[in-house]
């Protein structure tokens, strides 16, 4: 059933392509009714999901693809699969709320935007490495449009870099995974069947980092991080919420289910020196977004910040800090998103700008309550407010980085008091702001929030708070799922380092 996320997402996309030009609001029904069947499908199928004699892979689709290299069409999905096709859902149905504003091109704009979400859906649940990345691929593609065609702010520019580092990260990807099937000796692309081969020491050291480098250009670690800022500026509302919301964990996603599987030896050996890159990547990108006068890179910057927090709980590599990495790249794509539809569709949307400088002294706070509202909410929730999905997400990495590496934590904890800071920067000056130098234009009134924004938010925050209050909704799918047959050997091989 699992596998109609995929099936569903590329029909209503076709569907979209085919809506006359002159029908915006029909390609609009249509891709609103197609993510919340996709989402509702995940969202069933979470509800309903358990392990098959203790085995948490449950498996949905296998047929022969390409027999004579050994690549099957085989979809399945664990405890950390299902949890990410749940995000994906909600942040694919609050994005077609946040771009209820397109007119131009509509169905080409909702039909790349589908083709998109069904490319994620598709990585989230393949099991078959070769099949994975297909889909990976599928998922970069219509980016570029997306952003090229409807993108802002150098929108050509941005577009491209996204494309050529995922590319690049692509490309070491694929080198690890058929590395890994050619020395193996397999005759499948099988993820738990390659995991049976006893990969050398020798052959881990460097197939290790040059796989998950590969993928994690695309969680925007640092120093590999420079595309993801300029990419958010650039895009339209929509795809920046869908990058920060599932896309970047694409990245994250493929280095847990591939190098860190694979080659537990391979992490072993690198994983300080990466904890650390990911450790630099929560300071650096909080510093940066601290000093930045552009709303927008404000908030993609940070975005690169709490996407460290994910990273560092994988490269912690114990069971505490791997479920935190995973709560947190669920936490990241709902606040990340919500954050980018406040900067993007409440305020630019109205204002036209997004100069902190122009911003200041426009009474924000009393024209847009609710979009201030929801800021204040979304900020303080994604730099930790107890109660919220941020808090516990950054517990679980800070406690997991804090046994393997403390000065790594520590600097965690620095980066999270640098971001209440930029976030109080932000809040301030645009929507409480000191009323300096402001012009008699912007006190005109704006446009009232619409409908579809209020349910989008409501949407985004109710999931924060669900999941902040009870997070065992999503350690107990994760958790087991650590101690399969695919984690186990990692767990274990950095446990016995320690």
């Amino acid at each position: 059933m699992l596998a109609w996320t995929v099936y569903i997402s590329f029909l209503s996309a076709l569907g979209c392509f085919l809506v006359p030009k002159e029908r915006p609001d029909l390609s609009r029904r249509l891709a609103l009714a197609g993510t919340i069947a996709a989402a509702v499908v995940g969202l069933i199928c979470a509800i309903l999901y358990a392990p098959v004699d203790g085995n948490p892979i449950v498996d949905t689709v296998k047929a022969s693809w390409i027999p004579s290299l050994g690549i099957q069409y085989y979809l399945a999905a664990d405890g950390i699969s299902v949890v990410m096709v749940v995000l994906t859902g909600i942040a694919s149905v609050a994005a077609v709320l946040f771009s209820w504003n397109i007119e131009d091109r509509a169905n080409e704009f909702f039909g790349f935007f589908l083709t998109l979400i069904g490319g994620v859906y598709g990585v989230f649940i393949s099991f078959d490495l070769f099949l994975l990345f297909v889909f990976y691929e599928i998922a970069i593609i219509p980016k570029y449009f997306l952003i090229a065609i409807w993108g802002s702010t150098r929108k050509s520019y941005g577009a491209m870099k996204i494309v050529l580092y995922s590319f690049i990260g692509s490309a070491l990807a694929l080198i690890g995974i058929m590395a890994a099937f050619v020395v193996s000796g397999a005759h499948s692309f099988e993820l738990q069947q390659l995991i049976q081969h006893p990969y050398t020491p020798e052959f881990q050291r460097w197939a290790f980092p040059v796989t998950f480098i590969g993928f994690v250009i695309l969680a925007g670690m640092w120093p590999f991080h420079t595309w993801a800022p300029t990419g958010h500026v650039a895009a339209p509302t929509g795809a920046s919420m869908l990058l920060a919301g599932v896309v970047m964990k694409l990245g994250a996603y493929g280095a847990l289910r591939v190098p860190m599987t694979l080659f537990p030896m391979g992490a072993t050996i690198w994983r300080e020196e990466l904890a650390l890159l990911a450790a630099i990547s929560i300071v650096a990108g909080a510093l940066v977004a601290l000093v930045q006068s552009d709303f927008k890179f404000i908030i993609g910057y940070s975005s690169v910040s709490h996407m460290g927090f994910v990273l560092l709980g994988l490269l912690a590599t114990t069971e505490t800090g791997l479920s935190g990495a995973v709560l947190q790249m669920f936490s990241h794509g709902i606040l990340a998103g919500l954050l980018f539809a406040v900067v993007g569709r409440m305020v630019y949307a109205r204002t036209h700008t997004r100069e902190l400088s122009q911003l200041d002294g426009m009474d924000l706070g009393r024209k847009l309550p609710f979009a201030a509202t929801v800021f204040l909410i979304a900020a303080l929730a994604s730099v930790g407010l107890p109660g919220f999905s941020g808090f516990v997400a950054e517990l679980h990495v800070i406690t997991g980085a804090w046994s393997s590496f403390s000065y790594t934590a520590i600097m965690a904890g620095i980066g999270i008091v640098i971001g209440v800071a930029y976030s109080l920067r932000a809040l301030l000056t645009v929507f409480w702001p000191s009323n300096q130098g402001c012009p008699p234009l912007r006190h005109e009134p704006l446009p009232a929030i619409t409908a579809q924004e209020k349910i989008g938010s409501v949407l985004l925050i109710g999931t924060s708070l669900i999941i902040g209050i009870y997070p065992r909704l999503i350690l107990d799918l994760v958790v087991p799922s650590l101690h399969s047959p695919l984690l186990e050997p990692l767990i274990g091989s950095v446990a016995g380092t320690q």
